[in-house]
């Protein structure tokens, strides 16, 4: 890897969130081999749940990709544990697969996941560039407009 993530972040303006504990019975990430699963990652903020809604009823599609970047930071904060502490081991994002809590006609759901996959790149570079889903759902945990999992390589 050639950047140092840490120093991205920084130029960024980006101060990582203290990776959100489990809610139930699940651990936050699991690593096997040099693989790290992320579990779904809702937009947990300082202050607890934010983007409490549905996509094409109380949000718009530009709340709904920031939602997605809340999602994306507290699993970035979450590699950030599993790589004991140093995010320059993340030698790739592999996939997230991107959750819309939404109404049965709202169609933006990738533009939403954009949200997360955008700032993949932005912070990771072209490590970061990776495979996706984007699925619209009638619910989500605690009514949240986007939930985000993911899978990344170790280094």
């Amino acid at each position: 890897m050639t950047a140092d993530i840490d120093a991205r972040l920084a130029e960024l303006g980006i101060e990582l969130p203290s990776p959100p504990k489990p809610v139930a019975s699940y651990v936050p990430f699991v690593v096997t081999g040099n693989l790290v699963h992320v579990s779904g990652q809702v937009p947990m903020g300082k202050d607890g749940l934010e983007f409490v809604g549905k996509l094409g009823q109380d949000f718009d599609v530009e709340t709904g990709q920031a939602a997605a970047r809340l999602c994306a930071l507290n699993i970035i904060a979450q590699l950030k544990t599993a790589a004991d502490g140093n995010l320059d081991r993340i030698s790739r994002i592999m996939r997230l697969g991107g959750f819309v809590n939404c109404t049965a006609d709202f169609k933006a759901q990738p533009l939403v996941i954009n949200g997360a996959s955008d700032l993949m790149m932005d912070v990771f570079g072209e490590v970061g560039r990776h495979a996706r889903a984007a699925v619209g759902t009638n619910s989500l945990p605690g009514n949240v407009a986007v939930e985000i999992d993911a899978i990344a390589e170790l280094a």
